[in-house]
């Protein structure tokens, strides 16, 4: 699979609340009815698992989308962003069609669509977003769109829909509309996210435990080093590896890969050809990590899973094969420059990696990233901190 440079970027100074408010003002004539907002988010580990009905943990990130949204008297739907030169986009309620859907736009289509599966009449609307999660980077930027739209409309048709059915409808604007077959992982923690906490989330029955997990009170950082290599869901990387999972548990005989221990690979070894048996090692493997990523965050905190994101980024490199060049890069280098634990984290083939890092160290990672980049001729990487944040919420 090839790797795509990024055709927009999030803006560097997002506008405030009230400039949004504003934006949407000048736009369409009038103030929104009020701004949502749901977060991004990074998977800490526990990839590939959640389509698998496996255990996930990941958290909500401190950037967002936002939408200014207003209810309409009418049945069209007008769709504008803050970033890139698209202009609005038009259509009708009664006429939602996913190919004629351009960007960005097709997200907040798919949620009206998922809503009126299920019986809610949503009025017409006009909807200005805005985002600072970067955008093909592998933290769940069309999910916080997602979200936060589906957090609007629910309030706004009064449809009372809990955070479990939101969850569900999003993966369905995902899945049916979008045509990406991804799971439930990223809408979970944008919407049930919570400061200072990751999101133990077990994807067969949606059950969720919040994991204490500040990374600052231990004298750590989380860095994100987004490669800029876009990656899409959307397409034949990521739909062949759960076909593949798919496959592994049919022939294994269980519901899902979740169902498989991993004291049963050496027996599964013999039954799977020898790329599929790689993908179903990685998802029982991961699995295994999740649940001991969760008891050592509770036993011993943050400090002591470096070794787990080490596994997991094996694991998805050498298993599952959807590292890529630049993510390893980025794993290899942040681990040799002072580390604890890296992954590449994310649907794969492009994205972001995450590096648990002392603080002391943050600089040396940063800058022997930035280089080693620089010497492989790669595009410069972007480099942040991220911190637990709070899920979906009305800020307006």
């Amino acid at each position: 699979m090839s790797a795509a440079p990024r055709p927009l970027t999030t803006p560097a100074v997002p506008p405030t609340t009230a400039e949004l408010a504003g934006r949407f003002e000048n736009e369409f004539g009038r103030l929104p009815d009020g701004v949502w907002q749901a977060p991004g988010r990074v998977n800490l580990i526990g990839e590939h698992t959640d389509y698998n009905e496996g255990f996930v943990l990941p958290f909500a990130i401190d950037k967002t989308a936002r939408v200014a949204v207003g209810v309409r008297a009418d049945s069209s739907v007008r769709l504008l962003s803050t970033y890139g030169d698209q202009g609005v986009f038009t259509t009708d309620l009664g006429n939602l069609d996913a190919a004629a859907a351009k960007g960005w736009t097709k997200y907040p289509l798919g949620v009206i669509w998922a809503l009126q599966q299920r019986g809610i009449t949503v009025p017409g609307l006009d909807l200005l977003l805005d985002s600072n999660v970067p955008l093909g980077a592998g933290l769940s930027s069309s999910h916080a769109i997602e979200c936060a739209v589906i957090s609007a409309l629910n309030e706004l048709t009064g449809a009372g829909l809990g955070p479990e059915e939101m969850v569900l409808a999003t993966q369905q604007a995902e899945n049916d509309f979008v045509g990406a077959p991804t799971g439930i992982m990223d809408q979970s923690a944008s919407l049930r996210g919570s400061k200072g906490h990751a999101v133990f989330l077990d994807c067969r029955d949606q059950s969720v435990r919040l994991v204490p997990f500040e990374a600052e009170p231990a004298g750590l950082v989380m860095l994100v080093i987004d490669t800029k290599v876009s990656h899409s869901h959307a397409d034949g990387g990521y739909a062949s590896r759960r076909a593949a999972c798919e496959l592994g548990a049919e022939v294994l005989g269980v519901k899902a890969l979740r169902d498989v221990k991993v004291g049963e690979l050496e027996e599964a070894s013999g039954l799977l050809d020898e790329v599929t048996f790689r993908r179903v090692r990685h998802v029982v493997t991961e699995n295994d990590r999740v649940l001991q990523t969760v008891e050592l965050l509770a036993a011993e905190g943050p400090g002591s899973i470096g070794a787990l994101l080490d596994a997991s980024h094996v694991s998805m490199r050498d298993d599952f094969e959807i590292s890529s060049p630049e993510l390893d890069l980025a794993v290899d280098t942040a681990r040799a420059n002072g580390a604890i634990g890296a992954r590449m984290t994310g649907g794969g083939f492009g994205g972001a990696a995450i590096a648990l890092t002392p603080l002391g160290a943050e600089q040396q990672v940063r800058t022997a990233v930035e280089r080693a980049f620089s010497e492989a001729g790669f595009t410069a990487p972007d480099i942040f901190t991220v911190t637990p944040a709070a899920g979906a919420m009305r800020i307006s």
